[in-house]
């Protein structure tokens, strides 16, 4: 009796502790040029237990090896930040050391806690639909989002902060792991959408309707633009704007922007270039009838700013930033709720538009209904 797919990836993940434990307790690993040599072994090897997995198996999914692959590294994030907060030892001290010593910052801490519940899940999830027929575009979406952007802000972070000064060879095995999301995603976008089936007529009804009869909707559009305004502000604060009003909320509300490890200023930059436009396109999306491109991109925005927005709010307050950066406690509440709210906009419109999509969908003949696709 063959276990489940997802069952099997899981088991190869949880190896990720045990190959930690040993390789950190190799002395010959005080140089970081092994590391990375070791690094590439290790996610080979991981690669062929995963092709042994589905060896039987007559067609296998392209994205299923990044998602097995990336499941591995998952539970070394996760094994990551317990560590760094005091929960396990003796797994993490050689890679920190002459791997990538910025993990051990706050923002890594986050960052590793994300990648080791959120996306392990969405992984598991996706594999477990994979193989069992169902539909698991959207889920992957809502994780390209979360992985771009945390890809970004990472790779970013390192290379203009104060440890771009010193990047040890093991660094470079982030590349594919840079790569992929990009090229999932391109894949994802590149398919067919799951659909419901909607009466025709019921389309045309949603379609017909002002913005002003859409409540839920006009207060989706005004949340929305706030959200990419608060966003452009930010964007100038990291970039020194002289105006006091950015003066005064980098010292008195957010000081952790300044922090030289440069992943808030990053985030900050990511938000302005990228999530901003993409705010301001799925605002006229929202006014706009038949624009199915907001089934997928608004689910995509919402991974993505879940993460930024987790890694952030959490790397703000935690214990690992210098107290100087960290947010001042009698401004502790509204900066929290502030960022929490930045996250929970775009999930929100995400949920809107999944759960009465027939504003956004394209209209067809009156008697006929819109087609299902299988989202695969």
């Amino acid at each position: 009796m063959r276990l489940p797919v997802e069952v099997c990836v899981f088991l190869i993940a949880l190896q990720a502790p045990a190959v930690l434990y040993t390789l950190n307790n190799i002395p010959a690993l005080q140089e970081s040029l092994p590391i990375l040599g070791l690094g590439v072994v290790v996610l080979g090897t991981v690669l062929l237990l995963i092709l042994l997995t589905v060896r039987h198996k007559q067609t296998v999914d392209p994205l299923f090896y990044v998602f097995a692959e990336f499941s591995f590294t998952c539970l070394v994030g996760l094994t990551n930040a317990l560590e760094q907060d005091g929960f396990i030892s003796g797994f993490m001290n050689f890679y920190i050391k002459m791997g990538e010593p910025h993990l051990s910052t706050a923002y890594g801490v986050m960052m590793s806690y994300w990648e080791g519940v959120v996306h392990l899940v969405l992984f598991l999830t996706v594999v477990h639909r994979m193989f069992t027929g169902k539909s698991y575009r959207s889920l992957a979406l809502l994780w390209a989002g979360s992985s771009i952007t945390h890809q970004l802000v990472h790779v970013l972070g390192v290379v203009v902060g104060k440890y771009g000064s010193n990047i040890r060879p093991a660094f470079w095995r982030n590349a594919p792991f840079f790569v992929a999301p990009f090229w999932a995603a391109s894949v994802l976008f590149g398919r067919p959408r799951d659909t419901p089936i909607v009466p025709a007529d019921k389309i045309a009804a949603e379609q017909k309707k002002s913005l002003l009869s859409r409540p839920i909707d006009l207060q989706l559009l005004v949340l929305l633009l706030g959200v990419a305004a608060f966003s452009l502000f930010r964007g100038f604060v990291v970039l020194d704007c002289p105006l006091d009003s950015c003066f005064t909320y980098i010292y008195q509300y957010e000081p952790y922007l300044k922090d030289p490890v440069a992943f808030p200023k990053v985030t900050m930059l990511v938000f302005l270039f990228y999530a901003v436009p993409l705010l301001t396109v799925l605002a006229y999306g929202l006014t706009t009838p038949g624009c199915s491109w907001m089934l997928d991109w608004s689910l995509f925005l919402a991974g993505a700013t879940c993460q930024a927005q987790w890694c952030h709010t959490g790397a703000s307050v935690h214990s690992r930033t210098p107290f100087t950066y960290r947010v001042p406690a009698d401004k502790l509440w509204p900066v929290i709720i502030l960022n929490v709210l930045l996250a929970a906009i775009p999930a929100l419109l995400a949920l809107r538009c999944h759960t009465n999509p027939a504003y956004f969908m394209k209209a067809v003949p009156t008697g006929h209904s819109s087609d299902t696709k299988k989202d695969n």
